[in-house]
């Protein structure tokens, strides 16, 4: 109780340390992480592995059962769930509650690391990932054109618009849905494959070491030195058709004698469909503690820029808006705030029938929501549903107090004490009294 010994001494030193957390308050106000929830790390781990080809039994042979019981040995975990399908299998394990995220996550890896030596090549690289339900995309986007192909829609969407929102603060990830990618195809000819002599293996090999880039040392002069590269990637179809694959009596065999090459299209793994017609989609995924409605202005700002690049006849559409579904949330939350403390001020004089008292009373309201933000950002929380919530009960709190105190102090005015003793000593004592009745009376209930 010294802080209200003091505040009373010297009301200039009160007046300004009431000053300075309103204004520290409002400072940390516009720079508070706004998201719908707090973040919460959920003690569970998923592990995603991909191997093409394979049927679920074969996936949970060789991939699902050497992962499982090598998790197991895992000290704090509770459960393990698998699940194998036709070229993935993935894993869901969770622990116990006492188990810290980060070390169970951590040591999942660690144990998938081990395992992974022991895979075929054919078998991806695991993916290790915690579970966090604010993962899902912040922004969709849906992008059709009447103009130009799905496929060069997809190609500007992935060499400019991707990495223009990948620049954009607080944006995790950016990922195309429903693209059309290119793909060299080459569909071999068996009878003119066997009739050259060569196998399958033999020319996807001579494919594979033809298209890459090869280093071939450096080059120093007085000033400086360069590295020097042979470029070998082929970039169109008559580059892989005049490939070399073997030799047949000291002549070559072109890939064009065994094979026909193509400019074709990867086969689709995802589908955008908008209004029923195809489209391309993208979904824009927030970093961990970034501000939502920041992220999600900061897309809008580069789409809107960037709305002059776009392919010829491309419409843009949000098919999906976090950001606006937090601000209705936290604009409701806003507006129960305000207007509760607008009705418990109004309550307050309607009892206490005094313009003084109740204005007293009314200023524990702004003083200590708003220096409560300053400590909301010192600590490291985001304004969220909760916060706000807790901050619209703490109203009640803050006026029954205010209350108590005040009437204490009255009722002390007009027994004849002076002000400073009904504030400084009186109202205090009063106060610790009813601190000590509520304590017991909640002891017994």
């Amino acid at each position: 109780m010294w802080l209200t010994r003091v505040s009373v001494r010297n009301p200039y030193f009160a007046t300004v340390l009431m000053l300075a957390l309103l204004v520290l308050g409002l400072f940390a106000w516009s720079r508070l992480p706004v998201e719908e929830l707090p973040d919460i790390r959920f003690p569970v781990a998923v592990i995603t592995t991909q191997y093409s080809g394979a049927s679920p039994e074969v996936v949970e042979s060789e991939v699902t059962r050497p992962l499982e019981e090598a998790i197991n040995t895992i000290n704090g975990v509770k459960h393990i769930r698998s699940y194998s399908f036709e070229g993935s299998s993935t894993i869901v394990v969770e622990f116990a509650l006492t188990v810290d995220p980060n070390v169970g996550v951590q040591d999942v890896r660690d144990r998938v690391g081990g395992v992974q030596g022991r895979f075929r090549r054919e078998i991806s690289t695991p993916s290790v990932s915690q579970f966090n339900p604010n993962d899902q995309p912040l922004l969709s986007l849906s992008f059709s054109s009447s103009q130009v192909s799905q496929r060069t829609l997809t190609t500007w969407l992935e060499n400019t618009l991707k990495k223009r929102l990948q620049t954009v603060s607080g944006v995790g990830e950016a990922k195309v849905v429903g693209g059309v990618k290119r793909q060299i195809r080459i569909d071999v000819d068996p009878y003119r494959l066997e009739a050259s002599g060569l196998s399958l293996q033999e020319v996807a090999d001579a494919i594979r070491a033809g298209n890459r880039d090869y280093p071939a040392g450096a080059v120093s002069t007085a000033s400086n030195e360069l590295s020097v590269r042979v470029s070998g990637k082929l970039k169109s179809p008559d580059d892989f058709a005049s490939l070399v694959t073997g030799y047949r009596n000291g002549s070559p065999i072109r890939l064009s004698d065994i094979a026909s090459v193509s400019d074709a299209e990867a086969e689709a793994d995802s589908l955008a469909l908008i209004d029923g017609k195809p489209g391309v989609g993208m979904d824009i995924r927030a970093a961990r503690g970034a501000n939502v409605v920041e992220v999600a202005d900061g897309v809008k700002q580069v789409i809107h820029h960037l709305q002059a690049q776009l392919p010829p006849g491309t419409q843009v559409r949000f098919t999906y808006d976090k950001s606006e579904d937090v601000r209705k949330s936290l604009a409701n939350v806003e507006a129960s705030l305000l207007e509760g403390a607008a009705l418990t001020v109004l309550i307050v004089f309607l009892f206490l029938g005094s313009w003084r008292s109740t204005v007293i009373t009314g200023l524990t309201l702004p003083v200590a929501l708003i220096g409560t933000l300053f400590a909301l950002q010192a600590l490291g929380f985001t304004l969220n549903l909760m916060t706000l919530m807790a901050l619209s009960l703490s109203i009640g709190l803050l006026i029954d107090d205010a209350i108590v105190v005040r009437e204490n102090i009255v009722r002390h005015r007009h027994l004849g004490k002076s002000h400073y003793q009904a504030a400084a000593v009186l109202g205090v004592q009063g106060l610790i009294k009813l601190y000590g009745m509520v304590k017991g009376a909640l002891a017994r209930s």
